[in-house]
């Protein structure tokens, strides 16, 4: 690895998830923080405000949430601005099975990947030579 990410956004409602994932991310030693937001509509807020946050590197999404749930997220995201953006990776976590719902986010068009949950170790290296290759 040459470089660590600066931080990774986990946006879902399962704790026991986010903490899952943090172990792994952890582990990996792929990033400098872990962020945890619980519904899309705190993950925006935190996005767009104005208190100062470390760059986000990569947002990992779950679709299945209360109050903004990864498809309202995702149609936020697309239009709104904040800083170093373009540089955020946004990969879709979910359990669904149904390939519709994969359609459905390539379609919005906000998201970079779309991958089962919980994210495994081969899954989350495969993530980051795809998208951060000239880190990983």
């Amino acid at each position: 690895m040459k470089q660590r990410l600066k931080s990774i956004l986990l946006i879902d409602d399962d704790k026991a998830t986010n903490w899952l994932h943090s172990i792994l991310l952890e582990k990996a030693a792929c990033t400098e923080q872990v962020i945890s937001k619980y519904n899309g509509r705190e993950a925006l807020d935190y996005l767009l405000s104005d208190e100062p946050k470390p760059k986000i590197d990569l947002i990992l999404l779950d679709l299945n949430m209360p109050v903004m749930d990864g498809w309202e997220f995702l149609e936020h995201y697309k239009q709104s601005a904040f800083d170093h953006k373009d540089g955020t990776v946004l990969a879709v976590l979910t359990s669904s099975l149904n390939p519709d719902d994969e359609a459905k986010v390539r379609n919005i068009g906000a998201a970079h990947g779309f991958y089962q949950k919980p994210l495994d170790p081969a899954a989350l290296e495969r993530m980051l030579r795809t998208f951060f290759a000239e880190r990983f």
